[in-house]
C-alpha cells in the first residue's frame, strides 16, 4: 500500500537551524501576521467593534487574496533551501509575509497620520515607528531563514506598500460615506458596530465619559 503524501500546515510552522538564537528570534518575527491577525484584529474586532479595523483587516485580507494569485500565476520557484524546510510545495513570488507587513505599516501610518484619535500629534513618529520595524524584520527573517530570496521580498514589500495606500484610499475616501448607513443598519446596532474616527482623541473621549457616568451614578446613590 502507497502511502499519501503528507503536506503540512504552514500557518505556524517555521523552522530554524538548531542552536542558532538570531534563527530562532527570526522564527518568531516571522509568525508576527498570524499575531496581528489572531490577536491583534480578534481582540479590537471583540472589545473595540470600529469600521477603520474591519476595513483595515478586509484590506489585508483581499491583499493576500492577491498575492495568491499572482502566486499561482507568475509560479516562481522558491530558493533551493525550500527543499530541507519543506516548502516547496507552494510558490514564492512575491512573499505574502512581506506583503502582508508592508500593507500593515503602510494602512496603519497613514491611519496615524489622518488621525484616528488615538495618540497625541506629538507622539505618532513614535507610534508609527515599531510596524515599520517589524515589516522590516518580517522580510529579513524570510531570507535568513531560507524561505524567499531577496527578490521575491521586496516584490511582496512593494505589493504590499501599494495596495496598502490604495485600500487606505478607497476606504476613507470612498467606503467611508458609507459608514453613518453602516452604523444605523439592524447589523450595526445590534452588534454595536461604531467609527469614533471623527472624534479627535478617543482615549480621552471615552475617559471623560466613564469619569462623568460614574460620577453620576454616584449622585444618585447618594
Amino acid at each position: 500500500m502507497v502511502s499519501a503524501s503528507l503536506k503540512a500546515v504552514t500557518l505556524t510552522y517555521v523552522q530554524y537551524q538548531r542552536g542558532d538564537q538570531l534563527g530562532h528570534f527570526l522564527a518568531w518575527i516571522s509568525l508576527v501576521p498570524v499575531f496581528i491577525s489572531f490577536g491583534g484584529f480578534f481582540c479590537h474586532f471583540f472589545f473595540r467593534r470600529e469600521l477603520q479595523g474591519m476595513f483595515f483587516f478586509v484590506g489585508l485580507v483581499i491583499s493576500q487574496i492577491i498575492n495568491e494569485l499572482i502566486k499561482d500565476f507568475f509560479q516562481q520557484a522558491r530558493p533551493e533551501t525550500c527543499a530541507i524546510l519543506e516548502m516547496c510545495d507552494s510558490h514564492g513570488w512575491p512573499s505574502s509575509h512581506s506583503q502582508y507587513m508592508f500593507f500593515f505599516a503602510t494602512y496603519f501610518t497613514l491611519l496615524t497620520y489622518k488621525g484616528i484619535g488615538l495618540w497625541d500629534t506629538n507622539n505618532k513618529l513614535a507610534v508609527v515607528f515599531l510596524p515599520w520595524v517589524l515589516a522590516l524584520l518580517t522580510i529579513y527573517s524570510r531570507v535568513y531563514l531560507g524561505y524567499h530570496t531577496v527578490a521575491q521580498v521586496f516584490a511582496g514589500s512593494a505589493f504590499g506598500l501599494f495596495l496598502g495606500a490604495v485600500w487606505f484610499w478607497v476606504v476613507n475616501s470612498v467606503l467611508y460615506r458609507s459608514f453613518p448607513m453602516i452604523e444605523e443598519s439592524w447589523f450595526g446596532r445590534y452588534f454595536y458596530i461604531k467609527d469614533t474616527s471623527h472624534i479627535p482623541n478617543v482615549l480621552r473621549f471615552e475617559y471623560d465619559n466613564a469619569r462623568d457616568a460614574r460620577s453620576k451614578l454616584a449622585a444618585k446613590i447618594n
